[in-house]
């Protein structure tokens, strides 16, 4: 009787030990149902062996039953023609089958009580199976976001670490860099050209001074011819 609780612990322990060492739990919850499956067909098996236990014994005590009232019917028509001696034959018949009746009503209990159990159990069996297999999606949809959680966590595991922290802080130094070698640059190009443009003004402003001077000598003459 205690064959479907073995049954159903070694599928638990089984699945419990399994589940610590699995690396794809679909295949593995896919690889449990299998194993209850076997583990039901073997309690199916079971369970049909002692039906037919069941059976064997109601169907002989039934037959012992018939046989004690047929016998003590039997006595009483010999009785009543008589035949004293056949009566009693019968009677002592009818006690054989008495004793028989009686102890094949007990063995018959006892099977029937344990046939039931039997199937109790496997019935309960059966529920656990679908209980299991109807969870079977939904622990198969958590396993697989529980791997894309994963895969995302490790992808963005390198995000904000120090390499990546001082990567950046080196280049944005070396862009401040830039751009003061840029701007510094410029200010030489400014103040070259600067200076150019005060050698030209300088040499501008000669030239006029000589013109203007060139005006006043002119002035002058024609004053003088005056």
């Amino acid at each position: 009787m205690g064959i479907f609780k073995r049954l159903r612990d070694l599928t638990m322990a089984s699945i419990n030990d399994m589940l610590d060492k699995a690396e794809d739990p679909v295949k593995m919850l896919n690889q449990f149902l299998r194993d209850m499956e076997e583990d039901i067909q073997e309690a199916e098996s079971a369970v049909a062996k002692q039906i037919a236990i069941e059976m064997k014994f109601k169907q002989q005590f039934e037959e012992a039953e018939e046989m004690v009232g047929k016998r003590g019917e039997q006595a009483l028509r010999a009785l009543e023609q008589g035949n004293e001696d056949l009566a009693r034959r019968a009677l002592e018949d009818k006690k054989e089958h008495q004793a028989r009746y009686d102890e094949l009503k007990i063995q018959y209990a006892t099977a029937k009580s344990n046939a039931d159990q039997l199937r109790s159990q496997l019935s309960e069996m059966k529920d656990e199976y679908n209980s299991m297999k109807n969870k079977k999606d939904l622990l198969i949809a958590r396993a697989e976001a529980a791997k894309a959680q994963k895969q995302i966590n490790q992808a963005m595991s390198g995000f904000g670490t120090d390499t990546a922290t001082k990567g950046f802080d080196r280049m944005s130094q070396k862009v401040l860099q830039m751009e003061a070698e840029a701007k510094a640059s410029g200010e030489l190009r400014g103040s070259n050209k600067s200076l150019d443009n005060e050698l030209d003004a300088l040499g501008k402003s000669g030239g006029v001074e000589d013109e203007l001077a060139a005006l006043k000598a002119q002035l002058a003459a024609k004053k003088q011819e005056q």
